[in-house]
Formats: structure tokens, C-alpha cells, sequence
């Protein structure tokens, strides 16, 4: 991606989080770029072609390499993935000049608002959704295999337990404390917890 390109989505980006997708104008756009309207309408036409951009480009940068987290611990890829997480949350936390704004509101505030506008988008959600439950899945099946837990459950079901916590629980900090500093020690207390349960 060209310099140019990348920083109007980056203007953009930010926008939409201080404020909404529906509150900024492209002229607004097009003022805080710093650039010409015809130069800046060369690289996106529209509004709505920006946003899609934007919001692809900011999950491709918070998507998670699984490759990174151990593999052959289910207790170490937890903890790994909780200092991830809080690391991802904080970094939307760094638009604007105060960390009270509720930012990452304005995140999932946008994720919907981009599904509105583009049902598409779903598909990509999708994708990451099944990337993130197979990487859950194959270290919960090493563990099992390793005798590091034991439980009833199946390694499908254990591992939408820790994705959908870990969903549940940044939504809801950041719906009730606009935070994001919180939801490592969060995670990490109703995931050992859970992790005791499937040492058996």
C-alpha cells in the first residue's frame, strides 16, 4: 500500500472512532488529510469505499498469528493470547488524546455499522472466526493428548468457552468502564479457573 493511501485511511480510521461513521463528511475527510479533494477522491470515490478499507485494514493488523503462541501448552497459549488481547485493546486506545473516550465502543460501534453498509463483510468475520476456533482447537486436542487436561467436554466446545469469554469480556469492559487495561487480569482469573476444571 502506497504512503499516500495508507494515510488517508489512517485520517479515516480515526475519525470514525473519535466520532461515527455516520457523524464524519467527506469533507471532513478531505480537510484533515491535508489534501486536495481532487487528489484525494483519485484514491477513494466514496464514503462507504473508505470504511470498508479502513476496517479491513485496522483486522488485519489486530487479527492474531496463532503462529506466534506456544502450541504445545494450552495454559501457556492462553496466557500468551490474554497479554496479546490487552495489547490489541490498548493499541485502539491510542486515537485521540484521551484514553476515557470509549474508543474501543466506537470500535464494535463501527464493526456494526460497517455490516450495515456491507453484508459482505460478515464472510471476512467468518474466516477469523474459524482461524481463531481451529488454533483453539488443535492446542486443546495437544493438551488432551498430553495428559495436561482431562475433561467431558469436547475440544470444540472448550475452545468457544475461552473465545467466547474473551469476547464477552472486552465488549464489556469496554461498555462499562471504557478500559481496556483490565482485560488481561480479567481473562486470565476466569481462565485459570477454567483451566483447574479441565485438569480434572
Amino acid at each position: 500500500m502506497n504512503d499516500t493511501r495508507e494515510h488517508i485511511l489512517k485520517v479515516a480510521f480515526n475519525l470514525f472512532l473519535l466520532k461515527s461513521y455516520k457523524e464524519v463528511t467527506m469533507a471532513e475527510l478531505v480537510e484533515k488529510t491535508g489534501m486536495s479533494k481532487g487528489a484525494f477522491y483519485h484514491y477513494f470515490k466514496s464514503k462507504e469505499q473508505l470504511l470498508l478499507e479502513a476496517l479491513k485494514n485496522c483486522m488485519s493488523s489486530i487479527t492474531p498469528d496463532f503462529s506466534i503462541f506456544d502450541k504445545n501448552s494450552l495454559y501457556e497459549f492462553y496466557h500468551q493470547y490474554a497479554v496479546y488481547q490487552n495489547r490489541i485493546l490498548n493499541s485502539l486506545q491510542l486515537y485521540g488524546d484521551d484514553p476515557d473516550r470509549g474508543l474501543t465502543v466506537n470500535y464494535y460501534s463501527l464493526v456494526f455499522d460497517a455490516l450495515k453498509v456491507f453484508p459482505s463483510l460478515r464472510e471476512k468475520l467468518f474466516e477469523h472466526e474459524q482461524d481463531e476456533l481451529n488454533a483453539w482447537k488443535g492446542v486443546i486436542s495437544t493438551a488432551r493428548k498430553n495428559g495436561e487436561i482431562r475433561s467431558f467436554m469436547n475440544d470444540e466446545q472448550i475452545a468457544k468457552v475461552f473465545i467466547y469469554t474473551n469476547d464477552g469480556i472486552a465488549i464489556r469492559i469496554s461498555l462499562m468502564k471504557d478500559r481496556s487495561e483490565d482485560v488481561s487480569d480479567n481473562l486470565l482469573e476466569l481462565w485459570d479457573s477454567f483451566y483447574m476444571e479441565l485438569k480434572g
